[in-house]
Order: C-alpha cells, then sequence, then structure tokens
C-alpha cells in the first residue's frame, strides 16, 4: 500500500481511496496527527514492527514501519512521531468489571481514584458494577446520581453496569437506551443490603423485559446448596483458618447458579454473561449452554453465552493463604492449585471468554483477620495487566493473550467492539506503551486506588506499564499521571 501525503486542504478531512493500492491523506497540518511507533506493535493476530497513525483521538491507519517511514518522510518533521522503541504498542485494556463505590460509600474507592490506578496500569476503559454504591444503579435516576458523581472525575472512560433487582423490571429498557452496557444480579445475597438477591420469579420477569434489547444479564452465580456448611457446623471451625471461608462455599453453590441460568438458555434469547468464574468444574455447564444456543442459530458473540475469570483465580490458590488474612478473601473463593491450572487450561481452549479485576476494594477495618466476618472482595485494577502477563508469560503466551483476553474478549461482552479493545481503524485511539520484560514488586507507596490493602503487596510482577493514552491523549507517563483527568463517560445523553 502506498501512501501519500498532499498538505493543503482546510478544514482538515482524512479520506480513504477506495483503491486497494493508495491511500490518500488530506491534511491541512500534519502536527494535528500522532504516529505511535513501535518495534512490537500488538494486536490480537499480529506483532510487527509497525505504527498507529492518529487523527483527532481516533486510529486512521495501522502501518508497517516502511509505510510509516514514508508517511514520516513526506511530511518534512511536521507529523507528531511517539516513538516507543522496543516496548509494545498496544491496545490499552478493557476492565468489565469494577466496583468503584461512589457515591456513598467513597472511602472504599472512588471514581477518580479507581481511574487513576487504572491508567497507571494501563487500561484505558473500565466499566463500573451497579453495587455498593448508594444509590446503587438499578434505576435511570440512580444512574443519573452516579454519572453526575463521575463527571470530570476520570482519568480514563468509564462505562456503567445497571442492576437487576427485584421490582425494578420497569427501569430496565429506560437504563438500556440511556446506555449501560448490561446488566448484573446477584443469586444470593450481594453482601449490601440495598441491592437484594433475585429468585427464579423476579428472574422470569427480568429476561421478559430484556428480550429483544441486545442487552446482557450478568450473573453473581452462587447458590446456597446441601453441600454448604451449615452455619452452626462453620461457627465451631476456626475463622481465621482460610480453610474454613473455603468450606463456607463450596463449588456445588455455583454449580447450582450456573444450572439455573442454563435453563433460562433454553427459553430466552437474551445474552447471559458469568462473573467471576472461580471453579473450574461449571466450566462444561457454560460450554453445554453455548453449543445449544449456537446451534439454534443464536447470533450473538459466542453463542450469547460467556464467562469470564479474574485474575485472583488464575494467580493465587488456596494452599498458599496465610491464617488470617482477609485480604485475600473474595467471593467466590480462591480454590485450590489444581483448580486455578484448570481454569488457565480451559481459558486457552476458549472455554472462558475474559479475564478482569473485579475490584472489589473497602476500608482497612472491615478486613480482619475473621474470615467469615469480613468484607469480601480483592482491590487489584492497577495490576490486572501485570498479573496477567507473569502467568500467562510463564505458560509460554505471547502479548497477543493480553489483546484477546483483556481487550477484545471485555470489549465485545460490553458492546464496545467497534470502538475499544482493538488497533483498527476508527477505533478509539486508547493506546498503552508496555515494556514485557521488566519486573517490578507492589508497594504500598505505589498503588493508586483509594485503600492499600491488597493481597499483592511484595509480589514481584512482569511487565510495566510506560504510557497510557486515552484516545490519543497521555493520561499516564513513567511513574506519574498526566495532567487532569481526560476520561469520557460511556452514556447516551439522558
Amino acid at each position: 500500500m502506498n501512501i501519500s501525503l498532499l498538505r493543503y486542504h482546510s478544514p482538515v478531512v482524512v479520506q480513504q481511496t477506495t483503491s486497494a493500492s493508495v491511500v490518500v491523506y488530506y491534511v491541512a497540518t500534519m502536527a494535528e496527527y500522532q504516529l505511535f511507533l513501535s518495534k512490537r506493535l500488538v494486536t490480537e493476530d499480529d506483532i510487527i514492527d509497525g505504527a498507529v497513525l492518529v487523527h483527532d483521538g481516533r486510529i486512521q491507519e495501522v502501518l508497517s514501519r516502511k509505510q510509516a517511514d514514508k508517511l514520516v518522510a513526506e511530511s518534512k518533521g511536521k507529523i507528531n512521531v511517539v516513538d516507543g522503541g522496543d516496548a509494545a504498542l498496544m491496545p490499552g485494556v478493557v476492565d468489565s468489571h469494577v466496583h468503584v463505590n461512589e457515591p456513598g460509600r467513597t472511602a472504599w474507592e472512588g471514581f477518580r481514584t479507581a481511574t487513576a490506578a487504572a491508567a497507571v496500569g494501563g487500561i484505558t476503559t473500565i466499566v463500573d458494577m451497579p453495587l455498593n454504591s448508594i444509590p446503587p444503579t438499578t434505576t435511570l435516576k440512580n444512574l443519573k446520581i452516579k454519572a453526575d458523581s463521575a463527571k470530570g472525575n476520570v482519568f480514563v472512560d468509564v462505562g456503567f453496569w445497571g442492576g437487576v433487582i427485584p421490582g425494578n423490571q420497569d427501569s430496565l429498557r429506560d437504563m438500556v437506551k440511556a446506555g449501560v452496557v448490561g446488566f448484573k444480579c446477584f443469586l444470593c445475597p450481594s453482601g449490601v443490603e440495598e441491592f437484594p438477591n433475585v429468585g427464579p420469579e423476579d428472574l422470569d420477569i427480568a429476561f421478559d423485559a430484556l428480550e429483544g434489547t441486545g442487552s446482557v444479564l450478568a450473573f453473581h452465580a452462587e447458590m446456597e446448596d446441601d453441600a454448604t456448611l451449615p452455619e452452626n457446623k462453620l461457627m465451631k471451625k476456626d475463622p481465621e483458618e482460610y480453610a474454613t471461608y473455603l468450606e463456607s462455599r463450596p463449588p456445588a453453590m455455583e454449580w447450582k447458579a450456573i444450572s439455573l441460568v442454563e435453563l433460562y438458555t433454553k427459553k430466552t434469547d437474551v445474552r447471559v454473561h458469568i462473573v467471576h468464574v472461580s471453579s473450574a468444574s461449571v466450566v462444561p455447564i457454560l460450554n453445554r449452554a453455548r453449543e445449544f444456543r449456537r446451534e439454534k442459530g443464536h447470533k450473538a458473540w459466542r453463542g450469547g453465552v460467556t464467562a469470564e475469570t479474574c485474575h485472583h483465580y488464575l494467580t493465587l490458590s488456596a494452599e498458599e493463604i496465610p491464617r488470617g488474612h482477609s485480604e485475600y478473601k473474595c467471593a467466590p473463593p480462591i480454590r485450590e492449585k489444581d483448580n486455578k491450572d484448570k481454569l488457565w487450561d480451559y481459558l486457552l481452549d476458549d472455554k472462558l471468554d475474559l479475564v478482569v479485576s473485579d475490584h472489589s476494594p473497602c476500608t482497612p477495618d472491615l478486613k480482619s483477620s475473621n474470615n467469615l466476618e469480613a468484607w469480601g472482595g480483592i482491590s487489584s485494577v492497577q495490576f490486572g495487566l501485570s498479573l496477567f502477563w507473569t502467568q500467562a508469560s510463564a505458560r509460554g503466551l505471547d502479548l497477543k493473550s493480553i489483546c484477546k483476553y483483556m481487550c477484545t474478549g471485555p470489549a465485545t461482552l460490553c458492546g464496545l467492539e467497534q470502538r475499544k479493545g482493538a488497533l483498527k481503524p476508527g477505533f478509539d485511539a486508547d493506546l498503552i506503551f508496555f515494556d514485557p520484560e521488566a519486573t517490578f514488586v507492589v508497594t504500598a507507596d505505589i498503588i493508586r486506588h483509594k485503600n492499600k490493602l491488597t493481597p499483592y503487596i511484595g509480589r514481584e510482577l512482569k511487565g510495566v506499564v510506560k504510557k497510557t493514552y486515552v484516545r490519543g491523549q497521555l493520561v499516564f507517563a513513567d511513574g506519574e499521571l498526566a495532567g487532569e483527568p481526560k476520561g469520557t463517560l460511556l452514556l447516551n445523553k439522558f
């Protein structure tokens, strides 16, 4: 493909000829263009020596090094070149599972601190979960309250999940129109009273409300089961031992919940998604439901049946959790090493679709040595990319795996696949420069999220984010945030 620069027209426009052999850029001033160079430009399909041409916050073209050099020569030094050298140039990560908690529980986390941590970690889009804020995102009015608290306070772009709770079915379509990426519900108590769990009767109503909208219903998939240890027996065990907590939430809870979801995949076309799969034993159920949908001709991505797992399930194992350290506590729980290895097998066999943080912070007083009473949630949004790469590279994977599971997958789940998660013409210029060979140790002083509790303190991780750009704007460089928040809210006007 030959590239010519014709510098004369105003206002600035970018046009491509229909010829496959020539792309002509009509530009008023090359200073309005950015050319991001890297010897390792990474997409889901390839790693090349090349460049990304950006104008007005959008990707115009992905170029080979030869094409990029010609573009620079013809611009006579007037194009803005950002050369990353050996650092990998990649799409920014999309983390579709983040609990920001603002407003209402802003002491736990807030938009400014959560998105600052995301930017430092190479995440250019987060999607906020509907619970743990007060009010929860279960009505259009509550969505507006949350959006108002986020405006002007986000370093990266932010999307929003809505919530399904008993009785809010009349609000769901209004929230779809407002631009929520989908809805989340709980099949067991959520831990906060303002976001109650749903039962089969509530699900019948919710699925009816969402039918035909193209939206997705995501499930916290745990239900009490006969295998669940009764509370009177739990109280006789040592609550500081992680094994006690693990017994309180056996894999059978996930199995029962996902079996219920499978029933709905046979009687509705609504897309379903399972958040934070922790037990590998449930993956065959999901795969069976997906194949059923596909055989019926369901046109949605992955047959409209998708599932995620999280960094903590792919990194940590129950055997290594020390006594009395509830910073490791989450729901569903971290399980044994054999289970972790099976999750990796399923992920690499395309039986799981994406990897996210489930960043769920709290204040220090809610974490105690009692694993049964402490708040369940792990803080990790800043370190997700490095956590994944540490494990993935050790398993022989290359950088394309990051694009697949942490960029394209989450973007597609959230309906952002024409805008986020890939280096393609027309997409937002959400870019990162990433050093995959560098290492660092997680210490409290480098943590940008509000409360510094995380099970990863003291752990050495592989992969360092050097720079982060959101829609072509620098938001993080070499250890420092760049200026004031530049992120936008991914919502429609309402």
